[in-house]
């Protein structure tokens, strides 16, 4: 037996669920120093004798790739056999260097990037982002005025900095489909603590609440939910779940993400994402980057795909995807933020491929206003590793009823112009939500922003 001296709020004990943990109390902001703190210890006993930790892929969102989906598709049709499920890959962890773990000051945290990057155990470039993603979310937690945000920042930096430390001495293979790691360290619980610091739950809201229940209940009946909603950071899968975890848990701890490959090699992202569900593809905006490697990644798009029609044939399964292909950008010319527009093929694949699950199938609209949080690059990158700013503030979810196809099919078909009809429908709905989140939150109108279909709430509170 040895101690290993890790925050216990990252492990998962049986019976314990995320939606017990409680909600930041209303925080006064105000003018906070930095002081070098010293860090609490908390230390928890565990075999290593036979203890196993995964690592999954990065949550950068897209959409199917309209050709590997469609591929999919036709072969799903036609009874070709599908590969088979993959059960979130494990690996024994590697015994690792406990600098991160053991530093008790801010000092000693950021003398321990020097300290590893001199024993060659972490790169140039990767010690220079962890450096300035310490200082940037260091930065961002002390805005919300919170008395303990230094304890904070420092729990949760060493933790990051050591999950990834240990990537770097230990890289995953990614898996098409990959299961949320919960056990025996609890990513899921690593990544929502994370990011709940940054967020102004005062100035947070929920649209249609009621409609989560209606998606929880069809669900619990064995139905599959698609929600086609926009995509706004990297943190999209963990605002959301945070937002949901109390009053909705089955959403917040069950949801599949679609994920693009932009981070796959990015140690400062992968630690982020190990404790998610999500369905790994290339992003159709990277598709093209290598010319090269365009076929292997339309194989690998396939295979992926294949993964998802053998979750939805189960039922029960909630997908979340962003038929636009990546994150919201700003106009170059007013610098305002606002949904992208959603591929009408990708729209269209989910369609068919829940058609075809034999399982009960619904598709929702959702809007995600949550930029400010940890906004993207303002153009779409080609080189792995951008900078991540982070800022403390209000986030926004809201749902809409579901849009069924048959109402715009034509004989019970989908036309082309169907097809983007029916993805308009979709977009102009996230869109809708989208411009009363904004007013609640970006214009300070808070509930009064709430319209005739779109009702806002704060279940938080």
């Amino acid at each position: 037996m040895s101690t290993l001296p890790l925050p216990l709020s990252f492990f998962r004990l049986s019976g314990t669920s995320t939606r017990d943990l409680p909600f930041p109390s209303s925080l006064k902001r105000s003018s906070v120093s930095f002081p070098l703190i010293p860090f609490r210890r908390l230390e928890l006993i565990r075999s290593t004798s036979g203890m196993t930790i995964s690592r999954s892929f990065s949550f950068v969102f897209c959409s199917l790739k309209a050709k590997a989906a469609a591929e999919l598709v036709q072969e799903t049709e036609s009874g070709i056999p599908a590969v088979g499920r993959s059960g979130g890959g494990r690996a024994t962890e590697v015994e690792h260097s406990r600098t991160f773990l053991e530093a008790r000051s801010e000092q000693e945290l950021l003398y321990g990037i020097r300290k590893e990057l001199e024993a060659k155990r972490v790169p140039p470039n990767i010690a220079a982002g962890m450096k300035e993603l310490y200082q940037n979310y260091r930065n961002a937690v002390f805005q919300s005025g919170d008395p303990s945000a230094a304890e904070t920042v420092m729990s949760n930096m060493a933790v990051a900095f050591d999950r990834i430390l240990l990537d770097v001495e230990d890289p995953f293979v990614f898996e098409p489909y990959h299961k949320a790691l919960r056990e025996p360290f609890d990513y899921h619980m690593f990544v929502q603590n994370y990011i709940r610091p940054l967020i102004d739950f005062r100035n947070s809201y929920i649209g249609n609440l009621s409609f989560f229940y209606e998606i929880e209940e069809k669900l619990k009946q064995g139905h599959n939910v698609v929600l086609i909603s926009n995509h706004q950071t990297e943190a999209d899968p963990a605002i959301i779940a945070l937002l949901l975890e109390k009053t909705n848990p089955r959403i917040s701890e069950n949801m599949i993400y679609v994920a693009g490959d932009r981070v796959i090699t990015d140690p400062l992202c992968k630690p982020f994402s190990m404790g998610r569900n999500l369905i790994c593809v290339y992003s159709k905006r990277h598709m093209y980057d290598v010319p090269e490697h365009v076929e292997m990644k339309r194989r690998a798009n396939t295979r992926s795909l294949k993964e998802m029609a053998l979750l939805l044939r189960d039922g029960s399964k909630i997908v979340w995807i962003a038929p636009s292909g990546g994150r919201d950008r700003p106009d170059p010319h007013t610098e305002e933020w606002y949904p992208d527009s959603f591929d009408s093929s990708s729209v269209d694949n989910m369609r068919r491929l829940i058609g075809r699950s034999g399982a009960a199938g619904h598709i929702y609209p959702l809007a995600l206003l949550c930029y400010d949080i940890m906004p993207p690059p303002p153009k779409v990158e080609k080189e792995i590793g951008e900078k991540r700013i982070m800022s403390f503030h209000g986030a926004g979810l809201s749902v809409a009823p579901k849009i069924c196809p048959s109402e715009i099919a034509v004989a019970g078909k989908m036309s082309e112009e169907a097809k983007d009809t029916y993805a308009q429908a979709l977009y102009k709905s996230v869109t809708e939500q989208y411009n009363v989140l904004k007013c609640a939150i970006h214009g300070k109108q808070g509930f009064a922003a709430s319209s005739i279909g779109i009702s806002l709430s704060q279940p938080w509170n």
